[in-house]
């Protein structure tokens, strides 16, 4: 790797600048420092806490690539510092709104083109993935209401649906409340019920999978798009059987099945991700082609 020395220095100033200057919200807590901030941030919401191990991750894609980055031509390419004075300019901005947010953006972005300004264009298509995955290092915090409470309505729509119209069960819905109409059961799809950490956890491992596994675009947006429907599919399926056990056992039988049933419904989703990707396989459609044509 050629101006390693020039990249660490580089590296250093703009760590130093979101430690000493990153972050301008002292209501919470009371630092300069982004990296604090982010920290606290992860800890405050379950939902956030995977937050941490992006890096790691990140890390590791780059080793699992580092032959092909390693044989890239790699020299200075001066249009990446319009990337990152546009991430200085942003973190300015999110200085002055007070959304620390912001400044995360900014902080990957200007790393991003810091290594495109001294190793060039063709490190920065390169490096696309897996730099792209630091997005899931933005904490959601209580943004995450604005995702949750649609999921949670049509998960709740979707069950009581199910149990009612389709299998002739006595359930109710009121607003995201689920009961049978003498009260021997009654359900909250409460936020941690509205599939917002398997929906994070799927698109994360789809987005990895996706460009890993395929190099043409469409099947990896495919991979990408995927995690949504698979979320909601299995946690309508969670509730329709809480919803099912709780009608034949009780409140008690359907409240172990909800605690249970969550690892299982997250492992079907993973294999559904894996038969599409097996399905999708590049060195399968030569194969299929053949057997077509005979």
């Amino acid at each position: 790797m050629p101006d390693k020395r020039l990249f660490g220095a580089l590296l250093v100033g703009w760590l130093l600048l979101f430690q000493y200057l990153g972050n301008s919200t002292f209501g919470y807590v009371d630092t300069p420092s982004l990296f604090a901030w982010m920290d606290y941030a992860y800890s405050m919401l379950e939902d956030d806490r995977h937050c941490r191990y992006i890096p790691l991750v990140v890390l590791a894609l780059f080793w699992w690539k580092r032959r092909q980055l390693w044989a890239l031509p790699k020299r200075p390419w001066w249009p990446a510092l319009g990337m990152v004075i546009g991430a200085l300019l942003l973190h300015l901005a999110g200085l002055m709104m007070q959304q620390t947010r912001v400044s995360i953006v900014a902080f990957f972005l200007g790393l991003y083109g810091l290594t495109g300004l001294v190793w060039g264009r063709a490190w920065l298509c390169a490096s696309f993935f897996p730099f792209v995955l630091f997005a899931f290092c933005v904490p959601l915090g209580t943004l995450a209401d604005t995702i949750t409470f649609p999921l949670r309505m049509l998960v709740t729509n979707l069950s009581v649906g199910i149990a009612r119209d389709g299998l002739g069960i006595d359930v109710v819905k009121v607003g995201t409340q689920i009961f049978d109409s003498q009260r021997l059961f009654n359900f909250d799809v409460a936020p941690a019920c509205s599939g917002i950490r398997s929906l994070t956890a799927l698109l994360a491992l789809t987005t990895i999978y996706g460009f890993v596994t395929f190099k043409a675009g469409w099947k990896r947006l495919l991979m990408v798009l995927i995690a949504a429907p698979l979320a909601v599919i299995g946690n309508v399926a969670r509730i329709t059987g809480v919803i099912i056990t709780a009608d034949a056992f009780g409140q008690r039988a359907g409240t172990r099945f909800h605690d249970g049933a969550g690892f299982v419904t997250f492992a079907v989703a993973l294999a559904c991700v894996m038969a599409l990707g097996y399905w999708l396989r590049e060195d399968r459609q030569p194969a299929l082609a053949e057997g077509a044509a005979k």
